[in-house]
């Protein structure tokens, strides 16, 4: 029977990096030197190994906390549950996530959420899922070295890219549904993750690049689909990740003096005075989404110095629950995972060191 596993390569470098640096910052709060790993290290599993530089820095009391709220998301068949109840492969993703950054080291619960994702693999699943179920294995397998996939075909990998590229359209970018005409900042950045995590080349890159430019707008901001004329934080933060990725396959530098320019005023325009991030301009209330993207992309800009981290924490603390977890905003009176991923990120990238 074939046994898939994700590329050699990446999983023997990233697991050992993994187990042996992550492990060891969370006890000494010592950056970890990503740079030293060869080949380097995918986007996806480079974020999280930043992140988890600053929640390193967290107190045990602080971590422990949210650790525990995680862990209460998990549900009798392996899987994590959303606001809903119930387990989700979209929500699921968010917790494996944010229990790597703080940490977590129960092999019960490892097991248990590999179970889970090898009964979806058996299902038919929308695409946000199937994303969502490559990221969670991969993160899992790099985390644990619990190879998820134990029954796949061997070309598992080649079927998803198949399924993925019926989202192609003309423009070079990718739809969110295959009934969907317009292509989607968001759904480009996501699935070139997916190819950069399979070690398959993303079909012609350049015109990947060319849809994502091409979603920017005077403001400096980009915009989710194109018929938008109103910048968002969120679809600049994808636009951003997509050309760091996609950007290794194209024979240009991509983040121009201007583009990093413009797209920082821009993130600076929806600043607000509380220490979030709104999602656009008229939008009146900052969120936990829209901060962490905002930040995120300002540390990839190398544009850190204009942070007020201290505002920003004081924010971000405001909307952690007292039992564990994060409020998505100060209207929210509920928690789930996705939004506490986004609030221990968030305290991630705030208490890291942008130099390292």
């Amino acid at each position: 029977m074939f046994r898939y596993r994700f590329p050699k390569r990446l999983s023997k470098n990233y697991n050992l990096l993994w187990r042996k640096d992550l492990h060891s910052a969370l006890r000494s709060k010592q950056p970890i030197a990503r740079a030293s790993i060869d080949p380097p290290v995918p986007y996806l599993l480079d974020l999280t190994l930043q992140l988890g530089e600053g929640v390193a820095k967290l107190s045990e009391q602080e971590r422990e906390l949210h650790r525990q709220f995680f862990m209460s998301r998990q549900q009798p068949n392996g899987g994590f549950a959303g606001r809903e109840g119930g387990s989700d492969l979209y929500y699921n993703a968010f917790a494996l996530r944010g229990l790597a950054l703080l940490g977590e080291e129960d092999p019960s619960m490892a097991q248990q959420a590999a179970a889970y994702l090898r009964e979806q693999l058996q299902k038919s699943v929308s695409v946000i899922d199937l994303i969502s179920l490559v990221f969670a294995a991969n993160l899992l397998e790099t985390w644990t070295g619990i190879a998820t996939f134990e029954h796949a075909s061997p070309d598992w990998p080649q079927q998803i890219a198949t399924t993925l590229e019926q989202l192609r359209r003309p423009d070079g970018g990718y739809a969110k549904t295959s009934e969907g005409h317009a292509s989607s900042t968001y759904q480009t950045f996501l699935i070139a993750l997916v190819y950069e995590i399979l070690e398959l080349p993303l079909p012609d890159p350049a015109r990947a690049v060319a849809f994502i430019l091409g979603q920017q707008r005077e403001d400096g901001g980009f915009v989710e689909i194109s018929v938008m004329r109103r910048s968002g934080t969120n679809p600049t933060a994808a636009a951003v990740g997509a050309l760091r990725v996609i950007g290794a396959n194209v024979e240009r530098d991509l983040f121009t003096t201007d583009l990093q320019q413009n797209v920082a005023e821009f993130l600076l325009g929806v600043w607000d005075e509380g220490g979030g991030f709104r999602a656009n301009t008229q939008i009146p209330i900052a969120d936990l989404l829209s901060t962490y993207t905002g930040l995120q992309t300002l540390w990839d800009l190398g544009c850190w110095d204009q942070v007020e981290s201290a505002n920003a924490i004081q924010y971000v603390r405001a909307l952690q629950h007292a039992e564990g977890g994060f409020h998505a905003a100060i209207w929210d009176e509920a928690v789930d995972v996705e939004y506490s991923f986004y609030g221990i990120a968030s305290l991630g990238l705030l208490f890291g060191d942008p130099a390292s």
